[in-house]
């Protein structure tokens, strides 16, 4: 699994906690910036960066950090195949896999202690679409990813791969 990392100045701090977690697990990681906190790049144009590459599959996932991580779950939302959220709990990890199907999550450097992000990374990595629901909701889940699938053709014309 590769995963994309980004972060605003704000979000620095814990992008590069996260990063020496997924690193010391073993993980595959591209950091895409910031590369400190001084450097003046707008959380917006990270966010457009990360979510391109999980959008056109170039990469299986994203971590954005921002300051409440709100600003980035907007930007790469935006993103055909991108599905951002933004997770304060393991809780909301959990969910956000297993009922949406997040590919990118997004975590604020204000709001996150680097010991919470660890958590809600292993949780959110560690379960999958559908995981913990019956038959008939999986397959509600399932079909509603095929019917966003079509909405996102009707929108933006196709995958970003496409482009």
């Amino acid at each position: 699994m590769k995963i994309v990392l980004g972060a605003d100045p704000y979000g620095f701090n814990l992008k590069e906690a996260v990063k020496q977690y997924l690193q010391d697990k073993g993980v595959e990681i591209e950091d895409l910036g910031v590369s400190d906190t001084a450097k003046e790049t707008p959380y917006y144009q990270v966010a457009s960066e990360v979510a391109k590459q999980v959008g056109s599959h170039q990469a299986d996932r994203g971590i954005l950090v921002c300051g409440t991580g709100m600003g980035m779950a907007i930007i790469a939302n935006k993103h055909p195949g991108v599905y951002a959220a933004v997770c304060e709990t393991t809780y909301a990890a959990e969910k956000s896999r297993s009922i949406n199907n997040s590919n990118v999550l997004t975590l604020g450097g204000f709001i996150t202690t680097p010991e919470a992000a660890r958590e809600i990374v292993d949780i959110w990595l560690s379960t999958q679409f559908t995981q913990g629901w019956e038959q008939p909701i999986q397959e509600w889940l399932q079909n509603s990813m095929q019917d966003i699938a079509q909405i996102e053709e009707q929108q933006f014309g196709g995958s970003e791969d496409n482009s």
